[in-house]
């Protein structure tokens, strides 16, 4: 993203891996309460959170700690065993995005930035999608 003369990343221009901590964490708790997602999910989800920040904090811009943890991301393979049909989709946008709007306010991100990542979750959420 451009500041200036010199181009920052979106780990850079949100903060850091903090914000995309509290970003996971503002989706899980949306996660845990839904009939549809809450499933697919392991019932602690402190394992998933921490995959989640560390592989969005490296998509991003960030530090390479996923990659190092876990490998290559493998969205498509990691999720193949969960049925991910359009309803999920939509729940997992919908709950992704309202996380991000309440980081939006609470972070002051620039505009573009947060159209950037709206952009990528939805393109994201629908690589997933793997029933119809």
């Amino acid at each position: 993203m451009p500041d200036g003369d010199r181009a920052t990343t979106v780990y850079d221009a949100v903060g850091g891996l903090s914000f995309f901590e509290t970003l996971v964490d503002r989706f899980y708790r949306r996660v845990a309460m839904d009939v549809l997602l809450r499933p697919l999910y392991p019932a602690d989800l402190a394992s998933s959170k921490r995959h989640l920040a560390l592989f969005l904090a490296q998509y991003w811009g960030g530090p390479t700690t996923y990659n190092e943890e876990r490998g290559h991301p493998r969205l498509r393979m990691r999720h193949a065993p969960f049925v991910i049909g359009e309803p999920e989709r939509d729940a997992w946008m919908r709950h992704m995005s309202e996380a991000l709007d309440d980081m939006i306010e609470d972070h002051h991100v620039h505009p573009a930035v947060e159209q950037h990542m709206l952009d990528y979750f939805a393109s994201a959420a629908d690589f997933m999608v793997n029933t119809r």
